[in-house]
């Protein structure tokens, strides 16, 4: 008698199909846009508020109370002098500055954090330069826009005894931190108050022993 042949165990594991792991980048749990595309956003927007400078600037030219100024001949020399002495105009110079760059630091923070809530140390970085580069252009852009630099040659044109205005400066130069500082604050609140949370760990079962 012959013993009866049995095929051998029939192996699977040669059709089985194994799942190649997700690569790096491209798995479901990747939150968010990946670092280059921050970085993008992070330059459009220094872009775009140091160009805002511009509007600052001319804003800033527009509203900015005028420093009155009177020349005179004194022993056949010209010299110049504030018309009130005891005029607050140069003070207003500088707060108008600031006012108007807190309130555009506070809607550049808007902005951004609409555009992207997920914030990001990118974006940050891009509010506060932006913000100092535009105050920079803002300032001098003023000061061109604004009257004659040269104010004894001003005196001279207008005439002596004639009024005129001083030219547009910054006496104050922290005024020009004023935008990058009023984004990176209302930027960090409105991120806390209204940002994505994280989700909540879900509480472990408690096993009976």
């Amino acid at each position: 008698m012959t013993a009866p042949l049995t095929p051998p165990p029939h192996d699977d594991s040669a059709h089985q199909v194994r799942q190649a792991p997700p690569l790096a980048g491209h798995g479901p749990e990747q939150d968010g846009p990946g670092l280059r595309t921050e970085l993008r956003e992070a330059a459009v927007l220094t872009v775009a508020l140091t160009l805002g400078g511009v509007l600052l600037g001319l804003l800033w030219w527009w509203l900015a109370p005028h420093v009155p100024l009177v020349g005179d001949v004194l022993d056949k020399s010209w010299v110049v002098y504030l018309k009130d002495s005891e005029g607050e105009q140069a003070v207003g110079v500088d707060g108008t500055f600031t006012l108007l760059g807190l309130g555009f630091g506070a809607v550049s923070a808007l902005v951004a954090f609409l555009l992207r809530r997920h914030g990001g140390a990118p974006l940050v970085v891009a509010l506060g330069l932006g913000g100092l580069l535009g105050s920079l252009l803002a300032w001098r852009l003023g000061i061109w826009l604004g009257p004659d630099q040269d104010v004894l040659a001003h005196a001279q044109a207008v005439g002596k005894g004639v009024t005129f205005s001083a030219p547009l400066k910054l006496s104050a130069k922290g005024a020009l931190l004023a935008w990058p500082l009023a984004a990176l604050l209302a930027h960090l609140g409105l991120t806390a108050l209204f940002g994505p949370r994280d989700p909540e760990p879900a509480p472990a079962e408690s096993g009976t022993p």
